[in-house]
């Protein structure tokens, strides 16, 4: 296959679903921020339903679930929501339904303790370490100001309380959803202990955000683990999920357009980064911040409003090429480090 094919170019409007295949329901909700949506799945189980993903917490979205619940999955509870991975626009409302439903609340084990962690710390302001992680990165100066002074997110602002108490999922493990067994696939670099479900009865994979199309999924660096090396991961798990696709695959995806060409696009995927390295490498010649790489990491400037994410992202790479012996960093007088070509 050449080309990735879209069999659906209409997505369904923000709150409402339409089965993309029998016994599966796709739905969109809305998301603050320039990635304006993210993508749900209902699963009709027969004597109830299972929610691939919940949304970000916020009173548009609930009334958009409650609409639902009133309307077309009316008559039926909600008897499981499964987490793809920790990040608040797919489990914000996740606990809301397990305190409403008694549903069942289903997670790898890191992404369950990621969130419930992530929800009881509530800072207002951020912390010491926190401002150094992000000198040392090199962000603008006018931004690290602002970070001095401003209330940080929480998780808690977006995301439901976690509940005490999950069932495990985890790899190689089997799943029973919607009339099909899934095998669940675990993998990192976009987030710990991502999973993705592998229909063996059809053609469906629900990929949350592993595999995504036209859009690379963020891989950051972040103030908890200022040396970790998530782009290694990730370019793993790419690789390794060739072992499991099918041309034929149909991709059921976080965000953005279902789509057929999984294996297209895991080369998509890791060529995009392998090309983003060889084009630091070059930017390295010369001592530089992750803040000035952005611009050979991204191939574009990038904006305030996505200024955060970018400069984990040129982190991720620059923490690559570090751990891989290619360069080195120096803790320079303003606090930032430099890495240059060796």
């Amino acid at each position: 296959m050449t080309t990735i094919r879209y069999p659906l170019e209409t997505p369904p409007e923000n709150g409402a679903m339409i089965e993309i295949a029998e016994s599966v329901y796709w739905l969109r909700l809305p998301l603050p921020m320039k990635l304006d949506h993210v993508n749900i799945y209902v699963l009709d189980d027969g004597d109830g339903w299972t929610l691939i993903d919940t949304g970000m917490k916020s009173r548009k979205v609930l009334g958009m679930w409650q609409h639902l619940l009133d309307g077309p999955l009316r008559g039926k509870p909600v008897k499981r929501v499964v987490a793809t991975h920790h990040h608040p626009d797919h489990i914000g409302l996740n606990g809301w339904f397990v305190e409403e439903f008694d549903a069942e609340y289903i997670s790898t084990q890191v992404a369950y303790l990621t969130a419930r962690m992530l929800t009881l710390d509530v800072q207002d302001s951020y912390t010491p370490n926190q401002i150094d992680f992000y000198r040392r990165a090199g962000m603008r100066a006018d931004l690290l100001a602002a970070r001095e002074t401003d209330r940080p997110f929480n998780f808690s602002d977006v995301v439901h309380p976690i509940p005490v108490g999950f069932s495990r999922i985890q790899e190689g493990s089997i799943i029973e959803m919607g009339g099909r067994i899934w095998d669940i696939r675990v993998d990192n670099g976009h987030a710990p202990d991502h999973a993705s479900f592998w229909s063996r009865d059809d053609n469906l994979v629900l990929t949350g955000d592993q595999i995504i199309p036209s859009i690379s999924s963020n891989i950051g660096v972040y103030p908890t683990e200022p040396d970790a090396n998530p782009l290694a991961e990730w370019m793993y798990s790419c690789s390794r999920l060739k072992d499991f696709a099918r041309a034929d695959h149909l991709a059921l995806p976080g965000h953005k357009l279902p789509f057929i060409g999984i294996p297209l696009r895991l080369k998509q995927l890791l060529e995009n980064h392998h090309g983003a390295l060889d084009r630091l490498r070059i930017d390295l010649k010369t001592p530089k911040t992750a803040g000035e790489v952005m611009l050979a990491v991204f191939k574009r400037n990038i904006g305030d409003g996505e200024y955060g994410l970018g400069l984990v992202e040129a982190l991720a790479h620059c923490n690559y090429l570090w751990h891989a012996g290619e360069v080195s960093r120096t803790l320079d007088r303003d606090g930032a480090y430099r890495w240059q070509l060796k």
